[in-house]
């Protein structure tokens, strides 16, 4: 496990999950992370999306009076000090790291203890975890990396913050049920110096995507809708629905947690709750593609074409402006042999954005597919020319030569 130091600018990356899942209809997960005008009012309200009283089901019952919490409250959350640090942190942090040093040489050695000469070897898992578990494991997600940095670095007396990151979608799907990340990392606030990221996520960290510092209560919603994703994986429903319940007492704007909210109960056979969680998610990001889409899918599930596909075509709409979209509908064609689709979709993307190399690397590859090896070493050209990873670039680079025909040797 490496992490990046950067100066501030703007971060992240996205990482491809495999999942073993039942499938209901396509629902979508969203774990730690279109322009629809809500219009509630007008939705068909029809007995399905009646609540037990007769009613229409809110927001608010959604957490107070879920079926999924059946006859009693629903099981305990265990509340955890995410940032808590153990005697054994303090212990390692007084072995590597000069309290009295100034800013610059703390955190280049708290850096250094966690990552460098393989003292540490921290290693990637999809767990989530308390700052003090992921030290004594050694393992964890982002967020467990960034929980167990963050709570270091305050230890040692800097100022550091929790940063959302967004990161571009990329799609893995398991029977019919997809998955999607958003990444967290760390920002410390220099006082004589430039701001810096850190972040233990290297392979697909590009510094241009946008990022926002967000409070301690934050990062505690994504650790809760973390942990309540885990557990809507492996069918544990009622410590699920607690964890989600969890998160929005943290952030009741987190609509990431609104959303699996709503996968929950569409999964469980409760369509009432499950549209006003996603409506709810929609109140707080109106932008969440994720909330439209599985309403879509549940609007057509229960008999209601016109808001189906009111949804389905603002999704559309948004996905095929978005490059990295764009990128994953390339990356599709391009494993299923269809190169012409796979070059419309990554020149589409490269109008979009034009700084992502990988755009320009699967570009070339599908012009040589297609038997063009003159545009194939022009697009490999252009992807090696943006390359900031020195092994990319070494990759590009053997694959120009053998597009070229030249000894690579």
């Amino acid at each position: 496990m490496k992490c990046r130091l950067m100066p501030m600018t703007r971060p992240p990356g996205t990482r491809k999950r495999r999942i073993n899942h039942r499938a209901v209809n396509p629902v979508q997960l969203v774990i730690v992370a279109g322009v629809a005008a809500l219009l509630a009012s007008s939705c068909t309200i029809n007995e399905s999306h009646l609540s037990a009283t007769g009613g229409p089901v809110t927001a608010e019952m959604v957490l107070s009076e879920s079926p999924l919490a059946g006859s009693g409250p629903a099981p305990d959350v265990v509340q955890s000090d995410i940032l808590a640090v153990s005697p054994e942190m303090s212990a390692f942090i007084d072995q590597y790291v000069d309290r009295d040093t100034n800013q610059n040489e703390k955190l280049a050695q708290l850096i250094y203890a966690v990552i460098g000469e393989n003292r540490f070897l921290l290693s990637y898992d999809d767990s989530t975890r308390t700052a003090s578990s992921t030290f004594r494991d050694r393992r964890g997600n982002c967020i467990s990396f960034t929980n167990m940095f963050v709570a270091m670095a305050r230890d040692v007396g800097l100022t550091v913050n929790y940063q959302e990151v967004d990161i571009p979608p990329d799609w893995s799907m398991t029977g019919e049920t997809y998955l999607l990340s958003q990444h967290v990392n760390a920002l410390v606030n220099m006082n004589s110096a430039l701001s810096r990221v850190v972040d233990f996520n290297t392979l697909e960290y590009n510094v241009e995507n946008e990022a926002r510092e967000i409070s301690d209560a934050r990062a505690r919603a994504h650790f809760y809708n973390n942990l309540g994703v885990e557990h809507m994986l492996a069918d544990d429903t009622s410590l699920a629905f607690a964890n989600f319940r969890q998160s929005l007492v943290e952030d009741p704007t987190f609509s990431p947690a609104w959303v699996n909210l709503g996968i929950l109960h569409r999964r469980e056979g409760y369509p009432a709750y499950a549209e006003a969680a996603y409506l709810e998610a929609l109140e707080y990001d109106r932008l969440n593609l994720m909330a439209m889409s599985n309403l879509s899918n549940l609007y057509e599930e229960e008999g209601n074409p016109e808001q189906a596909k009111y949804y389905a075509d603002k999704v559309k709409g948004h996905r095929l402006n978005n490059p990295y979209y764009r990128y994953q509908l390339a990356n599709t064609a391009f494993s299923e042999g269809n190169y012409k689709e796979a070059i419309y979709n990554l020149k589409r993307a490269i109008h979009k954005r034009k700084d992502d190399d990988r755009f320009y690397f699967l570009l070339s590859l599908s012009y040589l597919m297609s038997g063009d090896r003159e545009e194939a070493a022009r697009w490999m050209e252009k992807a090696e020319e943006l390359s900031q990873e020195s092994e990319d670039q070494k990759k590009y680079h053997h694959k120009l030569d053998l597009i070229k025909g030249r000894d690579s040797s």
